[in-house]
């Protein structure tokens, strides 16, 4: 009762406050279009706040070229277009970020006292991750066209690393209509986020394994295509100081798209194929010459593991030739024993080590999980592309270190004259 009487008396003074300019500016103003709009009333509008509704009476102008309405202290305030002041949506835009909208308006209730429909929780967070990913896609077009020079790296930066992978988002039937798909009747049920993650390295710990810097790390998503997204990359890159840096490492599964773009993009990287998938694809390879190795399968895939972390991947492929194969069976071994020979310059794993480098995508593949995964794959969860596109922005904006998500924002960078 106690909160519930400060929050309807804070609301009170918050609307006197507001109500103190009623946004009058003359008997005309732009309408942005070109053309002047005329000043016809003080109209109410209410806006819900961190301390509940409050009403806003404001002067209401209008354009009769354009026909439409607008209010200046509406755009003053940051409120024109919508009834949720800036500081809720910001709350409203974490508890959506975090778990479904029912569940986010119910926090929003349990621990702000603030009352929405879980309707509004949704379009508004959707409204918010929309808009952050448009800015974001103008930024990366400023960036990569070199109109928008963002700030220089601190002096230190020796090391950065960016981590590329991409993970399904289940969608309802009409996002995946006419697309080929993995499941038995060949129709495709989700549809692929592309996600990367930069990251700097300063330090090795005491074993000699290097140490991601704490509080380093932005992330960045899109359901894009590969190239479209390449230019994403490209940009944050940039951005992230790829340009004046000692050592630029890309890291990735070995899927073709990722080292196409890193190529053209970066082409003075170092590329790395993450360890993990290479040791599954020779277990992989190894299943398929078991019939033959018989009780040599374990000392055989040991030894070939030893090469595989030497990056002596000629051995590899002069072990499997050993064994003559024909049919389906060579097929699959020459495509498995492919994915090692298309690869075997990112597979220099201890000379990648000597250097003091990261050799797996760990730190992408956690981002896979916690930003997609936890919130867009809950159980009967199916979305628009626009929705689960909105959304992955907000939980990036979050997983990015709080210094990233600072420069990450529109009104933190100039551009040059």
């Amino acid at each position: 009762m106690i909160r519930a009487g400060m929050l309807k008396l804070g609301a009170g003074m918050l609307g006197e406050l507001l109500s103190a300019d009623r946004g009058h500016r003359g008997p005309r103003v732009p309408c942005g279009n070109g053309h002047q709009a005329e000043f016809i009333s003080y109209r109410d509008k209410v806006i819900d706040t961190v301390l509940g509704p409050v009403t806003l009476n404001r002067a209401w102008y209008h354009c009769a070229e354009c026909g439409h309405g607008l209010a200046p202290r509406d755009a003053e305030l940051g409120v024109a277009g919508t009834s949720l002041s800036p500081g809720l949506t910001a709350m409203n835009d974490k508890a959506a970020a975090a778990g479904p909208f029912a569940g986010a308006a119910s926090m929003l209730e349990d621990l702000a006292g603030v009352r929405l429909t879980v309707k509004r929780v949704e379009r508004a967070a959707e409204a918010s991750g929309a808009a952050h990913a448009a800015q974001a896609r103008e930024r990366s077009a400023l960036i990569t066209g070199r109109k928008l020079v963002p700030l220089p790296p601190r002096h230190d930066l020796d090391m950065l690393y960016g981590v590329i992978d991409g993970t399904g988002v289940p969608m309802t039937a009409r996002e995946t209509a006419g697309r080929d798909g993995k499941g038995d009747d060949g129709r495709a049920r989700t549809r692929e986020v592309k996600l990367a993650v930069f990251f700097n390295q300063h330090s090795l710990d005491q074993d000699g394994y290097p140490v991601r810097d704490r509080a380093s790390s932005s992330y960045i998503a899109s359901f894009e295509t590969a190239s479209v997204f390449a230019d994403l990359v490209k940009a944050e890159g940039i951005r992230r100081g790829a340009d004046h840096v000692r050592q630029l490492t890309f890291i990735g599964d070995g899927a073709a798209w990722i080292w196409n773009l890193v190529t053209g993009k970066f082409p003075e990287a170092t590329q790395i194929v993450d360890l993990y998938h290479a040791r599954e694809h020779l277990h992989s390879l190894a299943r398929s010459l078991e019939f033959m190795l018989l009780d040599h399968y374990s000392e055989w895939l040991q030894a070939r593991l030893e090469d595989l972390d030497y990056g002596y991947i000629d051995g590899i492929e002069a072990a499997v030739r050993e064994y003559p194969l024909q049919g389906a069976r060579k097929t699959e071994v020459d495509k498995e024993l492919g994915y090692f020979l298309n690869n075997a310059p990112r597979m220099r794993y201890r000379w990648f080590r000597q250097c003091g480098l990261f050799v797996g995508s760990g730190v992408v593949e956690a981002g896979c999980k916690n930003i997609v995964g936890q919130r867009l794959k809950q159980a009967g969860m199916h979305w628009t592309t626009d929705g689960a596109d909105a959304i992955i922005a907000l939980r990036c904006r979050e997983a990015s270190s709080q210094w990233e998500a600072i420069c990450n924002t529109s009104h933190t960078q100039t551009r040059p004259a």
